[in-house]
């Protein structure tokens, strides 16, 4: 039988990702208008979507066409003289080199300061931890030595593992200490690796019991004799329970900028990822993202959804700002260049350029979304 709520479970996470797309380039695109504006450059349509046009909504005292356009997979900023030569005094062309700098990055200023706002909005209002539930508790472990309880068995689960109830023990801290999920995406179960680089030591639990009662038991830790035995031996439920934490604003927006750097970071990883295993790429592309938005959508409370905008966000910023044509980075070697060379380069080649840089750059982009649907099986 087809899946008809398969298929339509698919076209919601491909709205919401083009929804997504659309808004995270039209605040990227905005940047570029306003400094373009502010410089005093004729800019002759602001586009949401690309041609055929749609809508026009108006055109303002300045001479700009704000329009609506049916490809909804982005938007752009037209401005006089920004691929070449124009008689416009206020084209783009005939700014200073230090103002067409300013205006090329702006896009990626505003993706920065949305990631940015969004992941201390995220500290400030609710940050989730990582509270994880025992399941089993080994014989003979540390864990069974201080009485740590597990859940009831349910029975096994598709792979044929076995399943528990929400009986057992959640561990909420470890010597005090939280694990905001955020503050280490790459790692699933923060408590647990805390776990595993203290082996040996004696730490201190705080221990919600099924019935609300919170209790803390200082417990010393195993140094596992085995790969699969671990320090505090427990089994832990699949599932993170989900529980959030406030911070003051001075500690939101020290979080908000540190999460903004790893997000930056993280994808400058993958991307050196992608360079070095070329022929078999670990990063998503558009379809690995539609993947991950069903995940978000359908198993995480909305804060995940949110979060994972603002890591977009600083992920378009970071790819626009590489040295590759045709995207602002590479615009902005390109003016380098010129400016070094006494603008010796023609507009002919400069064209040529960005022509290169395009298929190059859809070339590699098919590349990914070929591997990510033989990821998807």
């Amino acid at each position: 039988m087809f899946d008809f709520i398969g298929l339509g479970n698919g076209v919601i996470n491909v709205v919401i990702l083009l929804v997504i797309l659309v808004g995270l380039v039209v605040i990227h695109e905005f940047g570029h208008f306003i400094v373009a504006r502010r410089a005093g450059v004729t800019v002759h349509e602001f586009g949401i979507g690309f041609p055929p046009r749609a809508l026009t909504y108006h055109t303002d005292k300045h001479g700009t066409m704000y329009t609506l356009n049916w490809l909804p997979i982005g938007g752009f900023v037209r401005m006089e003289g920004e691929d070449g030569e124009s008689d416009d005094p206020n084209a783009f062309v005939h700014r200073r080199l230090r103002t067409r700098l300013t205006i090329l990055l702006a896009g990626v200023g505003m993706n920065i300061l949305l990631a940015f706002v969004i992941f201390t909005g995220i500290a400030l209002l609710s940050d989730p931890v990582a509270n994880v539930r025992v399941a089993q508790v080994q014989p003979n472990s540390p864990a069974a030595s201080v009485g740590l309880v597990g859940g009831q068995p349910t029975g096994t689960d598709a792979q044929g593992n076995p399943t528990y109830d929400n009986s057992g023990d959640v561990i909420t801290a470890i010597d005090g200490k939280l694990f905001p999920i955020f503050d280490q995406v790459d790692q699933p179960t923060p408590s647990l690796a805390y776990l595993r680089a203290h082996a040996g030591q004696q730490v201190t639990l705080t221990i919600q019991s099924a019935d609300g009662a919170t209790r803390q038991v200082p417990v010393t830790l195993r140094v596992p004799a085995t790969p699969d035995q671990g320090t505090l031996g427990i089994l832990v439920q699949p599932d993170l329970v989900q529980a959030s934490i406030t911070h003051d604003p001075i500690s939101a927006v020290e979080l908000g900028a540190r999460r903004t750097v790893d997000a930056a970071t993280l994808i400058l990883r993958g991307l050196g990822d992608l360079v070095s295993n070329i022929t078999n790429p670990q990063v998503s592309g558009p379809v690995g993202i539609v993947s991950d938005i069903g995940v978000v959508r359908s198993s995480l409370p909305p804060v995940y959804l949110i979060w994972f905008i603002g890591l977009l966000s600083a992920n378009l910023a970071v790819v626009n700002v590489l040295p590759f044509p045709p995207l602002d980075g590479g615009r902005v070697a390109v003016s380098l260049i010129q400016a070094a060379t006494g603008n010796r380069i023609g507009e002919a080649a400069e064209r040529l350029v960005y022509l290169t840089g395009f298929v190059l750059l859809m070339a590699l982009l098919a590349w990914v979304t070929y591997n990510d649907i033989l990821r998807l099986g």
